[in-house]
Order: structure tokens, then sequence, then C-alpha cells
């Protein structure tokens, strides 16, 4: 039985995967500080797998920890989802975002390469991409200068995976993220973001269940169909299993190269207002919302073309937009039992 560490493990997609990595046999260790999920979640993931996965609470900018884990546990790969992520507070917090995001990052990629250790996958994002001239957005499109502080760690952390897998010759690869939504349909674990949300879909439902006054349209003179801005939304289930695949595809030795890099999503954009209108309907309520100004580090309009994962990770979506919207109101509604 192969053992996986997987960092940030009680994160809104790291809980995820760690209960597809169990259904697939995997034995999994997790790694977590807790800033931004709660100690539950580890008990939720036993209740759903019947496995309770070995955990650690250590920060990983702590370099001595990472070593000392290190030292304790072997590993037959990584999946490194530990970071901060929130868009706006990247602008307003650059230097946190840098060591937190990247730091880190050099702390995992050492111990492998001391420890002869290969297979690493990285939670990087479609943000990579800026704006990108053409839409759907393939893996061929340039990476232009980043939008936003967040941003710029992922485009910066394919950069030092990239080299560092050149270097001593591991085999990884980045998945690039489009916008993951939904709940697990056990309901019993979900994103559960600590204080105000930075993603739509937790706003949303905070808004549905009266813990927000109302919704922020972040902008609605965007240049698209009905001016908010447009993004691809893959169910969080589906992103999970795109990790399996891709982690199968290192222990099997079938990638092509020492990093590889693939986008995970749906294919499809939907603007913000559809986003509400569909919530609407699924769920049978409505949304008090209002336009406000845009966003700094916003971009327009980003949705996948996932022809290469579809082929080359043998993966594509299952989940469409409803159930994951539906799957998001009910772990919501979980929540305030």
């Amino acid at each position: 039985m192969k053992r996986i560490l997987v960092t940030g493990g009680l994160g809104f997609i790291g809980s995820h995967t760690v209960v597809e990595l169990q259904n697939e046999g995997f034995e999994v260790v997790i790694i977590d500080n807790l800033s931004n999920t709660t100690i539950s979640v580890l008990d939720k993931i036993t209740e759903i797998t019947g496995t309770k996965p070995d955990f650690y609470q250590i920060d990983l900018k702590v370099k001595n920890d990472v070593k000392a884990f290190f030292d304790k546990n072997k590993v037959d790969g990584i999946i490194h989802f530990a970071a901060s992520k929130a868009v706006g507070e990247s602008m307003s917090k650059p230097l946190e975002y840098y060591e937190n995001n990247l730091g880190t990052l050099v702390y995992l990629l050492q111990e492998m390469k001391n420890r002869d250790l290969d297979n690493f996958i990285f939670s990087s994002s479609c943000t990579v991409y800026g704006q990108a001239d053409e839409l759907p957005i393939t893996e061929n499109a340039p990476i232009k200068a980043a939008e936003s502080v967040y941003g710029n760690t992922k485009q910066i952390g394919e950069e030092i995976i990239r080299d560092a897998s050149t270097a001593f010759n591991l085999n990884t690869i980045a998945l690039r993220y489009f916008n993951p939504i939904g709940a697990h349909p056990s309901i019993k674990i979900g994103e559960l973001p600590i204080g105000v949300p930075a993603n739509l879909i937790p706003f949303v439902t905070q808004t549905a269940a009266g813990i927000r006054k109302e919704l922020s349209v972040f902008g609605n003179d965007y240049p698209t169909e009905d001016g908010t801005a447009v993004r691809d939304y893959i169910h969080v289930v589906d992103l999970a299993k795109a990790h399996i695949a891709a982690l199968k595809r290192l222990i099997n030795k079938n990638n092509k190269k020492a990093f590889e890099y693939f986008n995970v999503g749906t294919g499809k954009g939907t603007s913000v207002l559809e986003i509400i209108k569909a919530f609407e309907k699924v769920n049978n309520l409505k949304l008090n919302y209002k336009i406000v100004e845009r966003r700094e580090g916003d971009i327009t309009a980003a949705y996948a073309d996932t022809t290469i994962a579809n082929k080359e990770l043998k993966w594509k979506t299952e989940i469409g937009i409803e159930e994951a919207l539906e799957s998001a109101w009910k772990w919501q509604q979980s929540q305030s039992v």
C-alpha cells in the first residue's frame, strides 16, 4: 500500500482528495496547521471512509518541523495543497503570501531531494494565465504577468518545481485548477472558510443562510454577456479525482516529462449572475445581492480547455453545476444544525 502525504489535507480540496485516496486504497498522512479549517474534519473523513488518516499539526513554514516529520515518516508521494489562497488578501499581505506559499514549497522539495523521494503533485491555479487572450484556455496559453500576488505565488511555485524536477530528477505534476465548488455527497465535508469567505459559493450559501446580509457581486461592467465575471466551476469531488489520476500517472511512470501541467476544469464558463440564478432555481430560494465595484486582482473571464487532461490523465468531470450548487447549499444548512 502506497503512503501519500497530503499537506493542507483538512482543507476544502485536501479533505475531498484524502477521501478519494482512501477509497482507492492509498494510506494517507495529513499535515495541516489548522489556519483555515478545524480538526473536526479529520473525524468527518473517518466517518466517510471508515479509516482515520494519520495527522500531524505542523506549520510548514518551520523548516525544522518539516525535517522532523520526514525523519519519522516515509512516503511514496506528496500532494501539496497547503497555501494561502485569497486573491484580495494577497494584495494587502504580499510578504506573508510569498513566505507561506513559496517557502513551504522549497522546504518540501528539499526534503524530497535529501531523502530520494519522488512523485509530487502541486496545487496550482488557472490564475497563472492571467487574463488569457483566447478562451477556452489551453496549456499552451502564455503565462502572463500575474494579476495578483496569489497568482504570482502559483507562477513562481511552478517555476521552482520545474527547476527542481530538472536538477534532481523528480517526477512532478502541477494541476491548474479552475474554480472548485460543492460538497461531498455525504454532506460531511465541504467548504468551510474561517472568517469572511474569499470565494463566491460560500458567500452565496452564507447569504442564503442569513449569516451574511447580502452578496456582493464585484462589478457588472466586464465585457461579458451579462457584465459579470466568468469562471469555470468544477465540483470538488471531480477535482479530487483528478489528483488520483495524476498520482497514478506518476507512480506508474506514465508521465512523459519530469514536470507536467494540466488544466483541471469543466471546459464551460459561467458568470456570477448565472451562478446566482442557478443557485436560486435548484434550491428554490431568493438571494439578496448587490452590484459593487470590481475587486483588485480579478480578471474578466477564465475557463478551461480540458482536452489534454482528459486524454493524458484519462479523467473528465462527471458532476454538473446544478448538482454542485445543491450540495453546497445542503452543506451550508448542515453547519447550522
